[in-house]
């Protein structure tokens, strides 16, 4: 047995006091034995009016503003020099020279690029004078002239080279900063 809403004429089970769509107080008189075979349709009204057109200025404005912040908003370089530092050191350890191990690379906030060196001496037998002579200026002249440093020179992003010595203890850094390169 079912009962038909008089409110909304929804199909309830007869047990129900309420509509169970509607929830208006069904009566006892609304009662109908309905056979499978007579069914009413009722169609369905929506309540919020579908607009086209307004559907189409959301995706049109949504699609704008999605391509203007993805060309305004390129990574930030402190997010790519993060992917280049997780990338170089992937190959590290690297063994630049008889006495010169690249340990591994850092991206640090605000442009800056680290790359920490062991050196196969200890603190006593490295002469810093000979370092800041010889080593420095060959370090600046392969940032300012090395095809695979450009990308850094063109973001003036700073270099700091951080050197220790066999048994971890620090020796020396070399910062260079976009002044000295451009």
């Amino acid at each position: 047995m079912k009962t038909i809403c008089s409110k909304c004429e929804a199909e309830n089970d007869s047990s129900l006091k309420y509509c169970s769509n509607c929830g208006y107080e069904l009566s006892g008189n609304e009662k109908e034995n309905i056979t499978p075979e007579i069914k009413k349709e009722i169609p369905v009204k929506s309540e919020r009016k579908f607009s086209l057109k307004t559907f189409l200025g959301f995706i049109v404005g949504f699609a704008v503003m999605f391509f203007v912040t993805q060309s305004l908003f390129k990574p930030s370089i402190d997010k790519q020099l993060t992917e280049i530092a997780n990338e170089m050191n992937k190959s590290c350890p690297i063994r630049v020279d008889e006495y010169t191990t690249l340990k591994s690379v850092v991206a640090l906030p605000e442009k800056t690029i680290q790359y920490n060196y062991i050196l196969g001496l200890t603190k006593a037998e490295v002469k810093l004078d000979t370092v800041k002579k010889y080593i420095f200026p060959g370090v600046l002249q392969n940032v300012k002239n090395s095809p695979e440093m450009k990308p850094f020179r063109d973001n003036k992003v700073t270099l700091n080279y951080h050197y220790t010595d066999k048994n971890g203890d620090f020796v020396t850094e070399y910062i260079v900063k976009p002044e000295l390169y451009e």
